[in-house]
């Protein structure tokens, strides 16, 4: 059986990388795993906006743990493929706080007993203050705890440290961790605690590590030395993967993608698979998967023997003791498959908003029940010969008011008005306007009408109705000379614009090369210490600088690259790997067009 941990970095995007774009949907993901119990750490969705292919794959069984106000954040989960194992219980967060509705039973409980905030001691924030319950460290979707019989397994993301004040907030969440291993072991279980730490257990662990400035030091942040307490020899959790590989050196799980730190494997080992000392016996291998993609984290997995043979003779076999293949056992309530989106049970808000169409009024409908609307819409042409009787006799018994007269002026052609000419004309092109184009005076409607049309059609209505807005003959004076200005001021423009015999001046070539220096890429600078041409990048982070372009020098990161002067020491920089070049794309490309004007003078 193999236990897999993964830091996938978002639900939504690990599908668009490859392989895993192959797979078709979240079951084939899962598959291409190939493992049992499946752990995920930052799902970064939430319930409503997961997909069903991922939230109830239907050869696995499914867990979630979600913020409870910040949405696209953190996130949790584990698969369980149904074949092989089925947990006996389950509980969304570490603290034992969450519960669902109704709350479980004593028979659901895992725990006897639950962590309380009054048992540890507390980091206080930094106004000294510390928490009055787990609520809030239990409220980020951070945590979940499954009973496998043999293992109760716990699937963490823990915080990190963004900032100072962030600092108590991951501290006290790692006590809260350590006092529910605490009391599961007091109540003899075995416990696997596996997931992102973000914590790095030993200089080994780190990338700079090695750095004297590093290694002095190492121990004095609170987290690494709570880490390093926490775990054998000093105290009761084993890092299984790293058992396994004592000296293996680079064994990273976790880049910095955004420097390309994962060429030159300059990365941390964050990631871990934390079991407690009576589960020894069952461990048969563990490593990592760095060639696995999809995330800025890789993939780590145990792989536990099928049985055991005791000092007495006896043989334990691993379904067993994990109580498994029993008879009709179902997922503990808070799978998704319980949930009521995905049990069917519960109906969906887009059925109200459905069209509920009547299958057999549908077929025996007669044509003749169309709207009159639609009705009203028919051309004049497939009206009914006797419809105009129908109109004069309706009117004359209603009293109504005469129609008015109207007379139809219409080309020759015998196609009739609603033909596929009239609707399909095209319209022809006249090029670019000229200014005396806007001045000039409209012509009657019926000069647009060509005799050899047949497609345009006039109608004139008698009206009693005197014509409005007159014009007078002041105003048409006025009008009569501003179109013949407007006329001699679009010739003396035209006239301007014609390409002149001339061969081009010096000036005009001195224009022209200077628009074309204006669109020519900006050729990339050399880096200061190695000579080489810098590399291009964009500032993307909101900020008064968003938008920018820089440039860097191209050699990609390593132990002991040059941050800066404030951030590595001169002694210990090593200038084969990337060094602390930096120019703004705006300055090089001032200086570029200093550099061609003065050659150009």
């Amino acid at each position: 059986m193999r236990i897999l941990s993964w830091n996938i970095n978002g639900i939504r995007t690990l599908p668009k990388y490859h392989p895993w774009n192959t797979c078709g949907d979240c079951e084939g993901i899962l598959d291409a795993l190939n493992a049992d119990i499946i752990c995920f750490q930052e799902m970064k969705s939430s319930r409503q906006a997961l997909p069903k292919d991922v939230a109830v794959p239907p050869k696995y069984g499914s867990f979630f743990s979600f913020p409870a106000a910040k949405g696209g954040y953190s996130g949790v989960a584990v698969y369980t493929r149904s074949a092989t194992v089925m947990p006996l219980k389950a509980e969304e967060g570490v603290s034992g706080t969450l519960q669902p509705k109704p709350q479980f039973s004593a028979k659901e409980r895992i725990s006897s007993s639950y962590p309380s905030v009054h048992a540890i001691d507390a980091f206080p924030d930094e106004e000294g203050y510390t928490p009055a319950s787990f609520d809030q460290l239990d409220s980020e979707g951070r945590g979940l705890v499954l009973d496998f019989g043999l293992f109760v397994l716990i699937n963490v993301y823990c915080p990190n440290e963004t900032s100072d004040a962030r600092t108590s907030f991951k501290m006290n969440y790692h006590l809260m961790l350590e006092e529910r291993v605490r009391i599961l072991r007091e109540e003899s279980r075995e416990v696997i605690v596996l997931g992102d730490m973000n914590i790095c257990a030993t200089p080994m662990d780190h990338c700079d590590g090695h750095l004297p400035s590093n290694a002095s030091c190492f121990w004095e942040h609170p987290a690494r030395a709570w880490f390093h307490m926490w775990l054998h020899p000093l105290g009761p959790m084993v890092d299984v993967v790293r058992s396994h590989w004592p000296d293996r050196k680079g064994m990273f799980t976790c880049w910095n993608m955004k420097i390309q730190a994962r060429e030159t494997n300059y990365g941390t080992r964050v990631d871990y698979i934390l079991v407690t000392p009576g589960l020894l016996k069952w461990i048969k291998h563990g490593d990592i998967q760095p060639s696995l993609k999809g995330s800025d984290h890789c993939p780590i997995y145990i792989d536990l023997r099928d049985e055991i043979t005791l000092e007495s003779g006896d043989t334990l076999k691993l379904c067993d003791v994990m109580q498994q293949g029993q008879a009709a056992q179902e997922l503990p309530r808070i799978a998704a498959k319980h949930w009521g989106e995905f049990s069917e049970k519960q109906t969906k808000l887009s059925t109200f908003f459905g069209k509920k169409v009547d299958a057999s009024n549908a077929v025996t409908e007669p044509l003749s029940t169309q709207s009159t609307e639609a009705q009203g819409s028919q051309p004049l042409h497939d009206v009914p010969s006797n419809a105009g009787k129908d109109e004069a006799t309706a009117r004359k018994n209603s009293k109504l008011p005469p129609k008015p007269v109207t007379k139809k002026r219409s080309s020759s052609s015998s196609q009739p008005t609603g033909g596929p000419s009239s609707s399909k004309k095209a319209k022809k092109n006249f090029g670019q306007a000229q200014i005396g184009f806007f001045f000039q005076k409209t012509a009657p409607v019926a000069s647009y009408a060509k005799a050899g049309s047949s497609s345009v059609e006039v109608i004139e209505v008698d009206s009693d109705s005197e014509k409005p807005n007159a014009v007078s003959e002041e105003d048409a004076e006025q009008l009569e000379a501003d179109y013949r200005l407007a006329c001699e001021l679009a010739t003396q423009v035209d006239s301007t614009t014609e390409p002149s015999a001339t061969p081009p001046t010096p000036s005009s070539s001195q224009s022209k090369a200077a628009w074309t220096n204006l669109f020519v890429p900006v050729k990339p600078p050399k880096c200061t210490v190695h000579g080489e041409p810098a590399k291009k990048f964009t500032v993307n982070k909101a900020g008064p600088n968003k938008g920018r372009s820089f440039f860097v020098c191209s050699r990609p990161v390593g132990p002991g690259y040059d941050k800066g002067k404030g951030e590595r020491l001169r002694e210990e920089v090593d200038h084969t790997y990337k060094c602390n070049y930096f120019k703004w794309a705006s300055e090089v490309k001032r200086d570029a067009g200093g550099i061609s004007q003065s050659s150009g003078a």
